[in-house]
């Protein structure tokens, strides 16, 4: 296969519990996700990685693929790793289970990248900011990229720190692809403070000198992090 996507799905949200089962509109959210992968033209299979039984019961119910992993993951990097271990594969992309509408053209444009570029090892996306959005939100991760377009770094507070011009600020959205080989080296990967600083995984990647190319979208994705999240996209 030439890509395959793989939604890690937790059952223990902190701020939200059972999270991938929390119905959106008639739906689990996991179907939601998992569904908008299977409409993206360059995805052969989609996996749903979890660690809860009801979580498998449920991606079985409606048709879909899913296996056990590990409890002790410490990250869906890490559950995605081990649900890839044994699939022959060229490229793996990683959908956040709690971004129900993730755009399935966006994904082929991430994984056609890969295509159009042997040097790329780790990929992500980014959309502009809208006008009106709160550039100070801590939730709202954003990235500054090179001439190249991989990332220079990413965070949760406003960069650059915007004094005047009319600089276009990114906002990093959680999905990333990966060629398949580099999977088995992340885990050797050092932590640093900069990831523990600001709580973004990715900063391991750069900070052990891997680069991350950073591809532009123009659809955003909504993320569910919170029971007011869930209801505001009930309601809409």
């Amino acid at each position: 296969m030439n890509a395959i996507a793989v939604i890690p799905a937790r059952y223990g949200s902190t701020r939200l519990p059972g999270k991938p089962l929390a119905m959106i509109k008639g739906k689990p959210m996991v179907q939601r996700v998992y569904e908008q992968c299977r409409k993206a033209r360059s995805i052969d299979k989609v996996i749903v990685a979890t660690d809860d039984k009801r979580i498998m019961k449920c991606v079985e119910e409606f048709g879909g693929y899913a296996v056990m992993t590990s409890r002790g993951h410490q990250s869906g990097t890490d559950r995605v790793i081990e649900a890839v271990k044994d699939i022959n594969c060229r490229i793996v992309v990683n959908v956040q289970g709690d971004e129900p509408y993730i755009d399935p053209s966006g994904i082929d444009k991430l994984v056609r990248a890969f295509g159009k570029d042997s040097r790329i090892l780790i990929g992500t996306l980014a959309v502009k900011f809208a006008p009106g959005d709160d550039l100070n939100d801590v939730n709202k991760v954003k990235v500054v990229t090179d001439l190249n377009g991989d990332a220079l770094y990413f965070s949760r507070s406003l960069i650059p720190n915007e004094a005047g011009g009319s600089y276009q600020h990114m906002k990093h959205l959680g999905i990333y692809a990966f060629r398949k080989r580099f999977l088995s080296i992340i885990p050797q990967l050092r932590k640093t403070e900069l990831e523990r600083a600001e709580r973004l995984e990715q900063l391991r990647i750069l900070a052990n000198g891997y680069k991350i190319r950073v591809i532009e979208t123009s659809r955003d994705s909504i993320a569910v992090d919170t029971a007011e999240d869930l209801k505001a996209l009930n309601d809409q």
